[in-house]
């Protein structure tokens, strides 16, 4: 009788264990490949993974998009003609752009042709470029676009002395110094294959280009 009790106890315990050992073998790791491989964690976890791991910008487009930013900077150097005059650390700063300063000014019309060309070239032609390189683009071209209203501020007054002259020398050299922030941060995030958003013309890039 003990014997047969020992038997059965043997038995139901060898039994145990195997049901056991399939429980861990076949019914977890089924649930968790299913789970990561076709659930819903597995679209969380690929949510997770950085965009710009994904969609990294190549170096072309940096290139091309950082170099955008010089059209409104070139087309605005003028507003800077006082803050030049009394500090010549913005001649040293600007000392390397002045040859493409130089032949940007040499024909009245090549602001007007720039802005064609970045435009209708660029902008407008999604199958040549990404939109990376065209939203930069875009924005370059709002900004230039704002130039309207210093310089309708300039042509207005065009005062000589006084107050007046106060006034016109303080828009244009903040006009200036905006446009010298926006080439460098624009240009700079550009290189670093990041997306600028400029302060006035992020927003309007975005509803311009699809």
């Amino acid at each position: 009788m003990a014997s047969s009790l020992l038997s059965f106890s043997s038995t139901h315990n060898r039994l145990l264990y195997q049901s056991s050992t399939y429980h861990h073998r076949v019914h977890f790791p089924s649930r968790i490949g299913i789970g990561i491989g076709q659930g819903p964690l597995s679209r969380r976890v690929g949510s997770l993974i950085p965009k710009s791991s994904k969609n990294s910008v190549n170096p072309p487009d940096r290139a091309i998009s950082a170099i955008c930013y010089l059209y409104p900077f070139l087309d605005g150097v003028h507003y800077g003609k006082y803050l030049i005059t009394q500090f010549p650390t913005f001649q040293v700063v600007l000392s390397p752009l002045l040859p493409v300063i130089r032949v940007f000014n040499s024909f009245p019309l090549n602001g007007f042709l720039v802005f064609l060309t970045l435009y209708f070239a660029i902008v407008r032609n999604p199958q040549t470029f990404s939109r990376y390189v065209r939203f930069n683009t875009m924005q370059a071209v709002v900004l230039d676009v704002l130039l309207i209203f210093p310089d309708l501020i300039e042509r207005s007054f065009n005062p000589r002395d006084g107050f007046g002259l106060d006034f016109v020398m303080s828009v244009d050299s903040t006009v200036f110094l905006f446009l010298l922030v926006c080439l460098v941060f624009g240009s700079g995030s550009c290189l670093l294959g990041q997306v600028p958003r400029l302060p006035l013309v992020a927003d309007a890039a975005d509803r311009q280009v699809m």
